[in-house]
Order: structure tokens, then sequence, then C-alpha cells
């Protein structure tokens, strides 16, 4: 950021960078969020979110006054963005990785909201147990979208786990997101299109239904290489396939899709 970019900072900014550099950890960076002047701690040595997450928080529709539960949060990102754009009552991220879960934690502190959201250790495996059935109106996620056979493993375990199945698999994701959903409450993914079939199946056995799905193309004569997906829990089968998001018109130039959803 520039000086005058920092001359420009409203009281309130001012004061969150200034507890955020107390509570910043070595190697840890300071990012913001461009919504509600919120701010997330994140260390370039772990995985660091992407715009996968910034999409799904844009694609999440969740109903005023909703109890919503993010599996695998990392540093927190989800829970954050869905609270700044949403009327949800209350958000939890559950996250295995206890140095992430850390700075998800402080992320929240930072950003004035420990009222309203719940940084939680734990695997997702075990979110039913955790939290128990039908406690939630919506589960967001961004899980990992490798199996074991989907290309080279990162050797940086931190990132491994968080781009490879290697602590949890789509079964697990699912299957818990299923058990804590209330009827008739709603399950939204981001993940890879070639895997959607595996997607539609494994959602079905688990009583979810597909209700809406959106691809994303890095250019608009390029195939898909994300989807957005909302499924619903005890739903009837009827799915809306909405309109593409399209990344770049050209190399280094966002579309106006990306411009408008990152309010650039």
């Amino acid at each position: 950021m520039t000086q005058t970019e920092e001359a420009v900072r409203s009281p309130q900014l001012e004061a969150r960078y200034r507890l955020a550099e107390q509570l910043r950890k070595e190697g840890e960076r300071i990012d913001e969020l461009q919504r509600n002047e919120y701010l997330i701690f994140q260390h370039p040595g772990r995985f660091c979110f992407g715009m996968d997450a910034v999409l799904l928080s844009a694609f999440v529709r969740i109903k005023p006054g909703s109890r919503v539960l993010d599996l695998g949060t990392g540093t927190g990102i989800l829970p954050i963005l869905t609270e700044a754009k949403t009327k949800g009552e209350h958000f939890t991220g559950l996250e295995i990785q206890e140095e992430s879960a850390d700075m998800a934690r402080r992320s929240v502190a930072v950003n004035g909201l420990s009222e309203k959201i719940d940084i939680c250790v734990g695997d997702i495996k075990e979110a039913g147990r955790i939290f128990g059935a039908a406690s939630f109106d919506a589960v967001t996620t961004n899980p990992p979208y490798m199996t074991a056979e989907h290309g080279l493993q990162n050797p940086d375990l931190p990132k491994a786990i968080a781009r490879h199945e290697v602590l949890c698999t789509l079964e697990d994701v699912v299957r818990e997101a299923a058990y804590v959903l209330k009827p008739g409450g709603t399950f939204f993914m981001v993940h890879r299109p070639f895997r959607l079939a595996e997607i539609i199946r494994t959602l079905s056995a688990h009583g979810l239904e597909l209700k809406r799905m959106q691809l994303v193309h890095p250019y608009v004569d390029k195939e898909p290489n994300m989807v957005l997906l909302e499924a619903s829990k005890g739903g009837r089968p009827r799915v809306t396939v909405e309109p593409p998001i399209i990344v770049f018109k050209e190399p280094g130039v966002y579309h106006e899709d990306i411009t408008g959803i990152y309010g650039y």
C-alpha cells in the first residue's frame, strides 16, 4: 500500500491496523478484504486464500438469522466475508490446523467480530460429533480439490492438506455437512468441474439435492476450472444453472464479472 493510500484510511481502519500490528506474528502479512474495512492475517509460507473463496462468498445465499458452519475454514476467509455480505446471525469456522485457526481467531478479533464468529479446532470428519445433528441452517466449504491420484502433492504439509485430500475426502465433507444441516438447510461448495459427476452422486447419496450451479471460466473461450454449487437437504430435484463467470478479458485484465464481485 502506498503512502497516499495509507493517508486516506478511516479512523476505524487505522485502529484495526494498529491492533493487527500488535497481534501479527513473525512471517505473517495483513491483507485488506475490501469489505467493511475488514483485515485478515495470512502467512505466505502456508496456504493463502484465493479467488475461489471470494467467488463462493459472492455465490452463497444466507437467509437472515441463519447459523452458518464453514468446514475447513483455513484462516477464516469465508466466515469473515459471509458475515460482511449476508445477514446471517452467527458463523462458525472448523479448522484442523491450529496455526491457521490461530490466524483466523486473531483476524476475527481485529475486525471486532468475536460475538458473531467462532473458530473451532477440529477434524471435518468429526463435525457431526462436535456440533450435533441439525445444528446449522447453512454450511459452506472450500475443500481440498485433489485426490492422491490428481497431480503432484505439495511437499509442504499445510499446503498439501489444503489442496489434496490428505486428511479428509469429498465423501467426508458431504456426509458431515448433511448431518449438521437442519431439514431444508443449504450447502454451498466450490470445487473442480472434472469431479462434478462424483460430486452430484455424493450429494445425492447423503440426501442433498443440487439446486444451483455456476461455472467459472478463466477466459471466455477456455473450459471452466471452478464450479460453484448449492444443494438443499431434502430438496426436490430441480437445478438452476446460472450464467458463467469469466475471470479475464485478456491476460492481466479482469473481466467485469470479477471487478463487480471484488468491488474494483
